[in-house]
């Protein structure tokens, strides 16, 4: 007879000192721990790196850690008790996903949302500085400038990106 495998999701908290010096071997544990129970990972990724509501062991900030996963029903509660008992995560939630859809694991965490926005504002600082670049070129040509003060107002801005990379 086949088990009849039940889709869930597991919020897991890890120390974020533990999981910036080592996220590769933090998302092995988790995944030796979910392979013990039987658990078949259908998505984990990093959710958020926040600071705690209160200390936990000691701890002041945390990375949250989302685990979306097929499991028989009778594997939850070991995988549970295997998750409190490692020394690498602090606390875990497991909750029954039924009502969670193929879009719902694939939406953005709040650390991609992030990461996109950084991208989107170093894009559109380097998109200003070309059109400026390409302004003040098309401005020297009309003005008449030579060759040797469009290089040395390309020298300016390169200086100046040098100072909004280190803000």
């Amino acid at each position: 007879m086949e088990t009849v495998k039940r889709l869930y999701e597991a919020m897991i908290l890890v120390d974020s000192g533990e999981a910036a010096a080592d996220w590769e071997g933090i998302n092995e544990h988790i995944k030796k721990i979910f392979d013990r129970g039987e658990a078949e990972i259908l998505s984990m990724r990093k959710w958020d790196d926040r600071p705690l509501a209160y200390e936990i062991e000691g701890k002041k900030r945390g990375t949250y850690i989302l685990v979306y996963f097929n499991s028989p029903s009778g594997s939850i509660s070991a995988i549970e008790r295997d998750m409190q008992l490692s020394e690498r995560i602090v606390r875990i939630i497991i909750l029954r996903g039924d009502h969670i859809t193929k879009e719902d694991m694939e939406k953005d965490t709040p650390v991609m949302m992030v990461d996109k926005q950084v991208q989107a504002q170093v894009q559109a600082k380097a998109d200003a500085q070309a059109e400026a670049k390409a302004q003040a070129k098309l401005q020297a040509e009309k003005d008449g400038i030579g060759q040797i003060d469009i290089d040395e107002i390309e020298e300016e801005n390169e200086e100046t990106d040098t100072e909004i990379q280190e803000d």
